[in-house]
């Protein structure tokens, strides 16, 4: 059988209750015992020394043991809460006064006799009971001298047998017995509060565990389960667990989407990412099969044009898979970065250098602002020599014949440094913006040119300018064109 948290701790409670209330009543009545039995052995210490001073038959030493029987029987009358005895030297029972039987000791032990007289120990002190073999009592004690010698003891128990019967019989009444059950009541009422408070207290709890428990039924999926809304204003644990484990939860689901839609982007890539490899692919294949079936049929102009198309087709392979690793290495982390101090503008104008021929034959024109760019900057020459490789072709594709292209290099209040590639090519839609640096996304008004274009080199970028701590922004104008802009640590020169 499985119990719930609060049955246990219920259980529990109720287990440990009843054990301290056992061992605190016990112990609260032997506290009282044990007081009671002190008192009246203080109070009743020198009964026996004085009935032996006061009375002549015991006093000049016993000689008639029946006059002391009937005196024993005469003083039981006067106090029937005592038992008096009379016993030798050797703790034999030589007379008393009692009905036949009811006596059951011959004999006492007279250790504690000895204690009490000479004072060795404190109160209370047991000895034998003559009446039960099983049983001590408080009692109080005297020697008896004949001529200066030691005849026996007179021994008196405290509280007697017709005292603990009519005691017995005090505890019985019904007063008693209503007191008591009024105890036990109160005790009972303590209990129950006591569980109805454990309840209120762990029902929280076990809300938060039945909720938790159908959520993991669920796959942890919030979409059709929601943790209950706790107040912020309650601080006990089990409340801060809640909205500890609410936030978890939320931050898992967010997670599980982001994870959905990581791998459906990476699907969609991979989809791309054939068709764009199959093109140049397949074209490179039909060339090479023309040309490999009719070669003596072609003239020297047509296999060169073939095999000029052929190798364009394996630039586009070469440079599509290419950044097809670059990108893969960037979202792995596998790409080290080892930056230095250069000149920025010696940078740039060796990149403007390498398409200036492309943009010459588009009739673009390629410029620096300002002419003279020298500015020291500390990062990894080859990965700003990319993305600034990047920008640059990406803008010489989108800008018209007779448009510009400028590369600017400036300085802001903070004296932080940012590059400019600014184009006047056909721009990009407002609603695009955001969407321009995921990998393979192109706007759709983009210009290929006939090249097949795997849209992977602002994603390239940004993911370059993010390993040199720098961050990439962008702002179009439809028709007019597009800003791209990021900033750089500049170097200072010491003089």
């Amino acid at each position: 059988m499985k119990f719930s948290l609060y049955q246990k701790l219920s259980l529990s409670i109720v287990i440990i209750f009843c054990f301290i209330c056992v061992i605190v009543y016990n112990w609260s009545k032997q506290l009282e015992l044990t007081s009671k039995h002190h008192a009246e052995q203080n109070l009743h210490l020198s009964l026996a020394e004085h009935l032996v001073q006061d009375n002549p038959l015991i006093k000049e030493g016993v000689y008639d043991y029946n006059a002391l029987e009937n005196l024993f029987h005469t003083l039981m009358i006067l106090g029937p809460a005592f038992e008096f005895y009379f016993v030798d030297t050797h703790g034999q029972i030589l007379t008393y006064s009692a009905e036949p039987g009811k006596v059951k000791r011959s004999h006492i032990n007279l250790e504690p006799v000895k204690k009490l007289i000479n004072g060795a120990s404190s109160a209370p002190v047991y000895g034998d009971n003559p009446r039960n073999t099983n049983e001590t009592k408080i009692f109080s004690a005297a020697p008896v001298f004949n001529h200066n010698q030691l005849q026996g003891y007179l021994y008196v128990i405290i509280g007697g047998e017709a005292y603990d019967t009519s005691l017995n019989n005090i505890k019985s009444n019904d007063q008693l017995w209503l007191t008591a059950l009024w105890l036990g009541s109160a005790l009972l009422f303590l209990m129950i509060a006591m569980l109805i408070l454990l309840r209120f207290f762990t029902n929280p709890l076990q809300r938060l565990a039945n909720k938790v428990s159908e959520i993991e039924a669920k796959d942890y999926t919030l979409t059709d389960t929601q943790l209950s809304q706790f107040s912020h204003q309650k601080n006990n644990e089990v409340h801060t667990l809640e909205r500890s484990i609410q936030a978890m939860l939320t931050r898992i689901n967010e997670q599980f989407k982001a994870l959905e839609q990581s791998d459906k982007q990476r699907k969609e890539l991979l989809t791309h990412l054939s068709h764009d490899l199959r093109t140049p692919l397949a074209s490179l294949q039909g060339f090479l099969e023309v040309m490999s079936q009719s070669l003596n049929q072609l003239s020297p102009t047509e296999q060169q044009e073939y095999l000029h198309v052929s190798l364009n087709n394996c630039e586009q392979l070469k440079q599509l898979i290419e950044q097809i690793f670059e990108l893969a290495h960037l979202e792995n982390g596998d790409i080290n970065i080892h930056k230095e101090t250069f000149n920025l503008g010696e940078l740039i104008y060796d990149c403007i250098a390498k398409f200036s021929i492309t943009a010459e034959n588009k009739g673009i024109n390629l410029s620096v602002e300002p002419a003279i760019c020298d500015f020291p900057v500390f990062a990894d020459i080859a990965k700003l020599e990319r993305v600034l490789s990047n920008l640059i072709d990406n803008a010489i594709r989108h800008t018209p014949k007779g448009g510009s292209i400028a590369v600017q290099v400036h300085k802001n209040d903070e004296q932080q440094l940012f590059v400019n590639v600014a184009d006047t090519g056909i721009g990009i839609k407002e609603d695009e913006l955001h969407a321009i640096f995921n990998p393979h996304y192109q706007a759709s008004n983009s210009n290929n040119e006939g090249r097949q274009q795997g849209g992977l080199g602002l994603a390239i970028c940004k993911g370059l300018l993010q390993l040199m701590d720098s961050e990439i922004q962008v702002k179009s104008t439809l028709g007019k064109g597009t800003l791209f802009t990021f900033n750089l640590p500049q170097k200072k020169v010491l003089s």
